[in-house]
């Protein structure tokens, strides 16, 4: 994994440096130019100021795009390396589902801020609530939970498909915990936002929702 990044950051490196060289080569062809210009002006009819201003204005903004776009460039390769390294990874990335199997079953939670009390709600293909799960106090930041899959009533619960739901207060009032599901990266997708997993139970996920790496 280290090389595979290692070699994504030499890659962007080169392509913005090459893109420096680019624009460096169009800035001394402009000066090139201008200066000739302006020695071969006609004395009675000379370049106004203006003009040299907006030409070199122009010229500032369409290097500056292409700085940009090459370092956009260089930015989506190397996010597309790092994509790659995920694969047969499980992640934790917004969602609701949980899969039990073998009696395990992991998922997680992102609270926004402390809590006071957080509290997982687990409800079975029926949405009937099977198992609660209090995680008591808990810091802001991402949290993974197991579920054993023991019910409330002491029974065990079948391997398959549930869903879960969170809820969270702090000093009595309500927070906006997030639920993270568990999912295994099987591919990596490119378009033209970038890369993109392709998760197992959850379809896609855009790189930037991934919250763990487990």
């Amino acid at each position: 994994m280290v090389t595979a990044v290692s070699n994504s950051t030499s890659s962007a490196a080169a392509t913005v440096a090459t893109s420096s060289a680019s624009a460096q080569a169009q800035q001394d062809r402009f000066l090139t130019l201008l200066v000739a210009q302006m020695k071969n002006q006609d004395p009675l009819n000379p370049m106004d100021n203006s003009q040299i201003t907006t030409q070199m204005a122009q010229l500032s903004t369409v290097s500056g795009i292409e700085k940009l776009n090459a370092t956009l460039d260089a930015s989506t390769k190397a996010q597309a390396f790092q994509s790659v390294n995920m694969i047969g990874h499980n992640i934790l990335a917004p969602g609701s589902s949980l899969n039990l199997s073998g009696g395990q079953a992991v998922a997680g939670v992102e609270l926004p801020g402390a809590a006071d009390t957080v509290q997982i709600n687990i409800s079975d293909a029926n949405g009937a609530l099977v198992k609660t799960i209090n995680l008591g106090k808990q810091n802001q930041g991402v949290v993974p939970f197991k579920w054993d899959g023991t019910t409330d009533s002491g029974q065990v619960a079948p391997d398959g498909g549930y869903t879960f739901s969170v809820v969270g207060s702090l000093a009595g009032k309500s927070v906006a915990p997030v639920g993270l599901s568990v999912g295994l990266v099987q591919s990596v997708l490119m378009d033209q936002a970038g890369p993109a997993l392709s998760v197992q139970g959850m379809g896609l996920v855009d790189l930037s929702q991934v919250r763990q790496i487990l």
